[in-house]
C-alpha cells in the first residue's frame, strides 16, 4: 500500500513575502535637464526657465520620474528643485538622481507603510528572482521591517532557502 505524501510546506506556518506584489505600476521616467543646457553643458538660468515653462508636464501623470543630468556640467540645486517643482502635481514620485535610486524610494516608503502582524513569530521566507527591478536595499528595508516580528527570516523558494535570520529564544 502507498503512503499518502504530505506536503509539509502547504502545512507549516511558513509565510512568504513577495515584493514583486507590492511593485506599483506605472511608467518610469528618466527626466535629463542636459538637452536644455547651452551646448549641453552650461545652465543659462533665462533659458532653462523658459525650457521648463513651455514644457509639457501632464504627460507624466501617474508616472515614476527620476530628474537627472547625464551631461558633465555642475547644475545647480535651484535648477533640479525647479523642475520637481512642475512635474510633482502629476507624478505618483519624483527624485533627483537615477532610475535605482527612484525605486529605492519607492520601496522605502511602501515597506515602511507595511502591516506586517500576519509574519509575527512566524518563519518568512523572502522570496528571490524577481522579474521586476527591485533594488537590492529593498530586500534589506524588508529584513529590517521583519527582523522585530518574525521568529526567522529566509530567503529563496521554500524547496531552497537561505537562512538570514533567527529570532534568540
Amino acid at each position: 500500500m502507498q503512503e499518502e505524501i504530505i506536503n509539509r510546506v502547504t502545512n507549516s506556518t511558513l509565510k512568504t513575502f513577495d515584493l514583486e506584489e507590492i511593485y506599483p505600476e506605472g511608467k518610469r521616467i528618466l527626466f535629463d535637464v542636459k538637452d536644455w543646457l547651452f551646448q549641453e553643458l552650461i545652465l543659462k538660468e533665462k533659458d532653462f526657465r523658459a525650457s521648463v515653462k513651455n514644457h509639457d508636464w501632464s504627460q507624466y501623470k501617474d508616472s515614476f520620474v527620476a530628474i537627472t543630468c547625464s551631461a558633465d556640467a555642475i547644475i545647480p540645486s535651484w535648477a533640479f528643485m525647479l523642475v520637481a517643482a512642475e512635474v510633482i502635481p502629476f507624478a505618483n514620485k519624483v527624485v533627483i538622481g537615477n532610475l535605482e535610486l527612484l525605486e529605492t524610494v519607492i520601496y522605502q516608503e511602501l515597506i515602511g507603510f507595511l502591516d506586517l502582524r500576519d509574519y509575527t513569530n512566524k518563519p518568512v521566507i523572502i522570496k528571490g528572482c524577481a522579474e521586476k527591478p527591485i533594488p537590492n536595499s529593498a530586500y534589506a528595508f524588508l529584513i529590517e521591517k521583519l527582523q522585530p516580528t518574525a521568529k526567522s527570516i529566509m530567503f529563496g523558494e521554500a524547496c531552497s532557502t537561505v537562512p538570514l535570520y533567527k529570532a534568540k529564544k
